[in-house]
């Protein structure tokens, strides 16, 4: 029988900016952007203090400030979150070598082969990371990721956890559909026009209904998952499906000639990533996102995978100037995907 374990670190940024200023402990704290609500840029985490008005990651800093005025706002510093992380890890590490990262702070981990008792173990583990990091996980136990997952969000902060398919109709039913792994906002919205709100109104719903309204393989993939059904494994070796970078400008660009430098210094940085990582990339993909919030995506894939600076330049100019360029802009992204070693891509 299969035992999946979801770690996931409570508010994992505020946390580590907490250790750092314990004078604003019980206080909201926001972290974003440059740490500036004057500015543009978004949420990237918040303390849980915070987020009772309502605030979550990827809302816009403005927005946050005005809901919560008195919250303190401060920056993202990835340097101190990966140090952070990594001796997270290495107590997640001492668990089980069956062990997929999910960004700096979660991750899935397979303990099918241990013999101790689950909660004993997650307990464990949470009381090692607190005692060498400080720093507070949430753990949820299940019979595959879905649950896993699940289970690690329903007593968060602090949380542990262990759902078990009996426990499906009584404690995953009665969750927002949006729960569930793969169901985004346009899935949600197809969903509650079918009159589903809940897990346990799409586990009732007839296979028919849900097939006239999503292709045959995602319905069955719905229904499955309504059922905590899941049989994706933990990934050990992650294999990395795009490397991009984005920016968003204080002031919205206007001038193509702008846009297409600021493309360039942003495929500098992506190809050096890429490089580093010894890989090859066959698909280019640039995104604009104007005034209003709408974003347009323009793709170019190659007839092969190229680590050519020069290649992948074209592609991205060919790209660029495939948008509308005479729309104010608000963020500029360059994407490399396709990825494959350079060796085999013989680029």
């Amino acid at each position: 029988m299969r035992i999946i374990m979801h770690v996931d670190m409570d508010a994992f940024f505020a946390s580590v900016e907490l250790k750092r200023r314990p004078d604003l402990a019980g206080r909201p704290v926001i972290v974003g952007g440059r740490g500036d609500p004057t500015r543009r840029g978004v949420v990237s985490t918040a303390t849980y203090e915070a987020r009772v008005f309502g605030i979550h990651s990827g809302m816009p800093l403005r927005t946050a400030a005005r809901l919560c005025p008195d919250a303190v706002f401060l920056p993202v510093d990835f340097a101190a979150y990966r140090e952070a992380s990594a001796q997270v890890f290495e107590h997640l590490a001492a668990v089980t070598g069956r062990l997929q990262p999910v960004g700096l702070d979660e991750a899935y981990l397979d303990i099918s082969d241990r013999r101790e008792d689950a909660l004993d173990i997650g307990r464990r583990l949470k009381a090692d990371i607190l005692a060498a990091t400080d720093l507070v996980a949430s753990v949820g136990i299940g019979p595959n990721r879905l649950l896993a997952k699940i289970a690690s969000d329903l007593e968060k902060p602090d949380g542990l956890t262990w759902l078990r398919m009996a426990d499906v109709a009584d404690r995953v039913w009665p969750l927002p559909v949006r729960t569930l792994h793969g169901v985004g906002p346009r899935t949600g919205e197809r969903l509650a026009m079918l009159g589903v709100e809940t897990v346990g109104d799409l586990a009732a719903l007839p296979a028919d209904r849900l097939q006239g309204a999503f292709s045959e393989r995602h319905a069955r993939s719905l229904q499955r998952a309504a059922h905590g059904e899941d049989d994706r494994p933990v990934q050990t070796e992650r294999v990395r499906k795009s490397i991009g970078r984005e920016r968003t400008f204080q002031q919205d660009c206007r001038s193509s000639g702008r846009l297409a430098y600021e493309a360039r210094q942003m495929l500098d940085g992506v190809h050096a990533r890429l490089t580093e990582r010894g890989l090859a990339a066959r698909t280019v993909t640039v995104k604009l996102r104007y005034r209003d919030f709408t974003t347009h995506t323009r793709s170019r894939s190659l007839p092969a995978p190229t680590d050519r600076i020069a290649t992948l330049a074209d592609a991205v100019q060919e790209c660029l100037f495939a948008h509308r360029l005479h729309r104010a802009v608000r963020l500029l992204g360059v994407q490399l995907s396709g990825l494959a070693p350079t060796a085999a891509a013989g680029a």
